[in-house]
């Protein structure tokens, strides 16, 4: 294993370590590089090339200065949007495969018949080679039924791949990219399931909030899509590239949260065809990464009806340009702890934040005129609610062209950084309103006081629900 050393400092009454070596807010010069992938999108500008912008980069200011006035304008703007987020944010991914294949496995009732679960497999890509698992659980009746999507563990009955190990540093809060090689031994995967065994179908069916309320519950695992590992390989490169979706698409740079995200369109792609499943509509779910993943799938895929990703912390939902008071996560801080999450092109502005051209509002503006909530908890110090704040402000103006602000939502439930009964009752409810047309009595836009964060950490944690 190649490495440099790290000093590592306990911050009393915090319980992390926080790195000597070098500062968040500059780049080591003794990071071990990333070998670069060419891609279709060819180069363009990096920190150096590009004007410091402290403010928002506006949604609606296109690239040649004109300004969108009408829906109309609209999707030239959002494409602009999106290819700059592929770029800088998320790295390129490849296009849609068009030949998604589904087998169903197997089929169950469950609950004396309240519900059915179904295991389905996946079949796309170069030669049909590539393959993801999903588990359809659905209401008694024949539908169809509006869908959440989420990133919830192998699913019942399914066979849980192996596991490449973490990197030696990740987790610990310090720079991943000073290490190659190396890497933890995976814990031996426990037949047809995740941590601690196989997954109930049972349990699962009558303890969903989504169930409950009528909603279909479609879950896979995200780590089938791309392995959530740090490890990198002899070359500097990520050992994530390795396997799961990517040895089949070499030219193309994206990130662990796209690669989800792209395994999300691949299963919106076969519940199209579910008659069981309304397809238009479907929302997509996650909690912390995989909250992060939720908002980039429901920002590029315009048939995901509503996105609702749960305390996303950094690289989520709160403005880079914004973020670090109140211990929150910044973009210096992510890009030293987990780089393969995002696009190779971001690294270059660690410590540069007020020169990038899109800030993370730009994923809100992209799921304009779609239903989107944000669900946050007041005491998770990691995302700062200032921050959420700006970006909801900065994606306004693309919901105002469609006379749509009201389906731009947020949502503080009273916990730290977890998913619990609250988030799963603002999601149905918001839910209910956007999608089926239901009349609900609550607000979702309201941010808390300075004062309600500070008595929220005061506060004994609450145990979560089962999440997303």
């Amino acid at each position: 294993m190649k490495t440099r050393a790290i000093a590592l400092l306990p911050v009393i009454g915090l319980g992390v370590l926080v790195p000597l070596a070098c500062t968040a807010e500059s780049p080591d010069k003794e990071e071990i590089p990333v070998p670069p992938i060419a891609t279709p999108t060819g180069v363009r500008p990096g920190p150096n090339e590009l004007p410091a912008r402290p403010a928002m980069p506006d949604v609606l200011t296109q690239n040649d200065g004109t300004r969108v006035t009408s829906a109309a304008q609209w999707p030239a703007r959002r494409a602009e949007i999106l290819r700059t987020l592929e770029y800088y944010a998320v790295g390129q991914a490849p296009p849609a495969p068009g030949n998604v294949k589904g087998r169903i496995v197997s089929s169950q009732s469950l609950a004396g018949g309240k519900f059915t679960y179904r295991l389905v497999h996946l079949t796309f890509g170069p030669g049909e080679k590539l393959g993801l698992d999903l588990g359809i659980f659905t209401p008694a009746g024949p539908g169809p039924f509006p869908a959440v999507i989420a990133p919830a563990g192998t699913p019942p009955g399914a066979t849980a791949l192996p596991r490449l190990p973490n990197g030696p540093t990740q987790g610990r809060g310090v720079n991943v990219l000073l290490v190659v090689g190396g890497g933890d031994t995976p814990p031996p995967t426990p037949p047809g399931g995740g941590r601690g065994g196989p997954p109930d179908p049972e349990r699962m069916a009558e303890t969903n909030a989504a169930l409950a309320r009528g909603y279909a519950y479609v879950i896979f695992n995200n780590n089938d899509c791309g392995e959530d590992t740090t490890l990198r390989n002899p070359d500097g490169s990520w050992a994530f590239r390795n396997t799961r979706f990517f040895p089949a698409y070499p030219g193309y740079d994206w990130g662990l949260l796209r690669s989800w995200a792209w395994g999300v369109s691949r299963l919106v792609d076969y519940l199209e065809t579910d008659a069981t499943i309304d397809g238009k509509k479907l929302i997509v779910t996650g909690t912390s990464r995989t909250g992060k993943s939720a908002m980039v799938a429901a920002a590029f895929d315009e048939r995901l009806a509503m996105g609702a990703p749960v305390v996303t912390g950094g690289g989520g939902i709160g403005a880079y340009r914004f973020a670090g008071p109140r211990r929150s996560e910044t973009l210096d801080v992510m890009l030293m702890k987990y780089p393969n999450w995002f696009s190779p092109q971001l690294h270059p502005f660690r410590g540069q934040r007020e020169r990038l051209p899109f800030d993370q509002h730009w994923f809100l503006a992209a799921c304009a005129p779609r239903a989107f909530l944000a669900l946050e908890g007041d005491a998770d110090v990691i995302s700062l609610p200032e921050a959420v704040r700006q970006s909801f402000l900065g994606a306004r103006p693309a919901y105002a062209l469609f006379g749509a602000g009201e389906k731009l939502g947020v949502n503080y439930a009273p916990h730290g950084h977890t998913f619990n009964a609250d988030d799963w009752s603002a999601l149905l409810d918001f839910a209910d309103r956007h999608l089926l047309g239901k009349a609900v009595d609550r607000r979702f836009d309201r941010f808390p006081t300075e004062a309600e964060l500070d008595a929220a950490l005061q506060r004994p944690a609450v145990p979560p629900a089962r999440a997303p």
